[in-house]
């Protein structure tokens, strides 16, 4: 009895010191995060309390919000949304910093999915006249654009909107709660602003101008105002000066543009590619296989027959100024029908594999995945027969079926394709053989290069953008043409032009101004030249479709200047309608590089000489016209 009792009593002991332990544990652990919390006081917005005006509640009209709004005497900021909670903890922030403030986010999401079944409706229907889409590299997303139509500034008690017109426009943040939409730019800590403005000093922050939102606020502010002088503010942040009068001035710093909206760091010349290609092929970068294949032998007998082609001049069907060499490329033709074998990947799922797309701008990888996957000559069901391993995804439904719009993010992208290559290499030792040098891939998409940077960098890349200074590797990527593609069921229709004597315009082009070189062009040639036809968009509707094919179809020379990238359908168009395609893009690697000879049925300006567009063409002299244009009839078969 008396042992129970001993053992009762040291297990209540226990138990204390066990429930002292717990708590002090917490203690410690409360303790440590209020050390490391940005500001104290913060701690008094977890209790609602009327006197301290540190917390603003959720009013009834903000329910529909996906976010709340904590402003505190001392600064405005705007809290990290939240859709579980009625409550915030408002916390001071760096001067810059900024949360945006969303609005319904089931309303967003229907938008978002009806303006995705629209863009892929546009593309399958082969509405879409251009192909140069707005885009980002993940290193530069905080430099993108701010549309300024509605942009709004919080100061003390004031919402005031900036952008839109030249007069200053102020709000009180009473008119915000009946319910005004806009941007919220958050202030900076206005405490050190106004000890260092009673002092006769000034100091510069930054307001980050954030999309526009649904805000709705339900509190009571204090009655001093201090107002902005806002006078076309379109950066992403403007520089505020405060002084001794209260008065705000708001200079507009340099707008930091995208990549593709800058003329290239460097430029490489067609003569350096030349050169490229020359020294590419004789010093090969392929590395040698982990183990040996049969198929190994065949690409090498192969080769060596293309190497030591007999020579011939005189062909029926091929026009023997078109290629860099016609007996190598008419030797390789030969072997490329007779021996090559392609295995095509059976892994990946519908729409991004093997779903092609054959209207629109995308559809040369339609087309290729179409043709190479319903050709009994070149594909083979054993992989162990195969000298090419064919990856079919469509990059243009890539992109339409797993990019955010408007997030300016296609990590996910890249991230798709990387697990498909690591599931090909796990499944298959192909891959591992050869570190996918042996395999390839067809896209049109100008994504392409960064989705498949990395995880596909050893593979041969078919691409339309092929752009140096991205990555594409003269000598073993392949430039791939852009073609826009009207009719599935006639792809040629409209095909030809009228001939070189009744082509009465000099120069022709009409498009959207995408990118920096569009406008420059339109600039110093616009309705300049009776005989310079130089437009900027074509109006919507079949009529004036079929005035931009007429145009080609009467011009000597059509304009192909680059978009947001360097690739353009109209290189494809003009040899379509029969006219010289003059491409204006640095950097750019032309279709088919490695055999054609692009001298002989197209002329290539540098960016720099745009204002001696005119003064170059007409310096050509005839006959020489005369050559491009019979070269431009008779290389047309190899891009329909």
């Amino acid at each position: 009895m008396d042992n129970s009792i001993k053992i009762s009593t040291l297990l209540q002991i226990e138990k204390r010191r066990w429930f002292f332990l717990v708590g002090l544990v917490a203690l410690t652990h409360l303790f440590c995060q209020s050390l490391m919390l940005p500001d104290v006081n913060t701690l008094l917005s977890l209790f609602p309390d009327t006197k301290n005006n540190e917390f603003v509640k959720e009013s009834e009209s903000s329910k529909q919000s996906s976010g709340d709004m904590g402003i505190t005497n001392d600064r405005h900021k705007v809290a990290t949304p939240n859709l579980n909670s009625e409550s915030q903890l408002v916390r001071k922030r760096k001067i810059s910093n900024s949360y945006k403030v969303g609005g319904d986010i089931e309303n967003e999401k229907e938008l978002m999915e009806k303006d995705q079944e629209m863009k892929i409706k546009l593309s399958l229907d082969g509405t879409d006249m251009d192909n140069d889409f707005d885009f980002v590299e993940d290193e530069t997303l905080d430099d993108e654009d701010i549309d300024t139509e509605e942009l709004f500034v919080i100061q003390n008690d004031k919402l005031l909107q900036i952008g839109g017109g030249e007069s200053t426009q102020n709000f009180s943040l009473a008119q915000v709660v009946k319910g005004s939409s806009g941007n919220i730019i958050v202030d900076a800590d206005t405490r050190k602003i106004d000890e260092t403005a009673s002092n006769g000093g000034s100091i510069n922050i930054s307001l980050v101008l954030v999309k526009p939102a649904t805000v709705s606020l339900n509190n009571s502010f204090d009655s001093k105002h201090m107002e902005f002088d806002a006078r076309k503010a379109n950066g992403s942040a403007l520089d505020v000066s405060f002084d001794k009068s209260e008065k705000v001035s708001i200079s507009q710093p340099a707008k930091k543009k995208m990549r593709c909206d800058m003329p290239p760091k460097t430029v490489t010349t067609i003569d350096e590619m030349e050169r490229l290609l020359i020294r590419n092929r004789a010093s090969s970068r392929a590395s040698k296989p982990r183990w040996s294949s049969e198929n190994d032998q065949e690409i090498l007998t192969a080769k060596l027959g293309i190497e030591n082609a007999p020579a011939f001049k005189n062909d029926q069907e091929l026009y023997a100024p078109l290629f860099r060499n016609i007996s190598m490329f008419k030797r390789s033709y030969e072997l490329m029908e007779r021996v090559l074998k392609v295995y095509v990947y059976k892994e990946g799922e519908k729409p991004i594999f093997h779903q092609p797309i054959l209207k629109g701008l995308y559809a040369s990888e339609g087309w290729f995945m179409k043709l190479m996957e319903g050709n009994n000559n070149f594909a083979v069901k054993d992989p162990r027969k195969a000298h090419l391993f064919y990856m079919p995804f469509s990059s243009r439904m890539l992109e339409h079926s797993l990019y955010v719009r408007n997030s300016h993010n296609r990590t996910n992208l890249r991230q798709y394709l990387k697990n498909y290559s690591e599931k090909v290499a796990a499944k298959y030792r192909f891959w591992n053989r050869t570190g996918g040098a042996d395999h390839f891939l067809v896209a049109c998409h100008d994504w392409a290069p960064y989705e498949t940077r990395h995880h596909m960098e050893h593979c041969i890349k078919a691409l339309c953008n092929a752009d140096v200074t991205t990555g594409f590797k003269i000598g073993r990527d392949v430039s791939l043409p852009e073609t826009y593609i009207r009719s599935a069921r006639n792809p040629l229709r409209d095909l030809g032009g009228k001939p070189p004597s009744q082509r009465t315009i000099l120069a022709f082009y009409a498009g959207n101004m995408h990118g920096y070189l569009r406008p420059i062009l339109l600039e110093f040639w616009k309705d300049k030249e009776s005989d310079m036809k130089i437009f900027g968009p074509m109006p919507p509707g079949v009529a004036s479709k079929m005035n931009y094919i007429q145009h080609m179809k009467s011009s000597k020379y059509c304009i192909c200047p680059k978009g947001h990238e360097v690739n353009s359908p109209r290189v494809v168009e003009a040899i379509f309608y029969e006219c010289v395609p003059v491409i204006i893009s640095d950097n750019f690697v032309p279709p088919f590089f490695e055999v054609l000879n692009w001298d002989a049925f197209s002329f290539i300006l540098a960016e720099k000489d745009i204002p001696n567009l005119k003064k170059i063409l007409v310096s050509i002299p005839e006959n020489k016209y005369l050559e491009l244009q019979l070269g431009v009839r008779r290389v047309q078969q190899h891009f329909l």
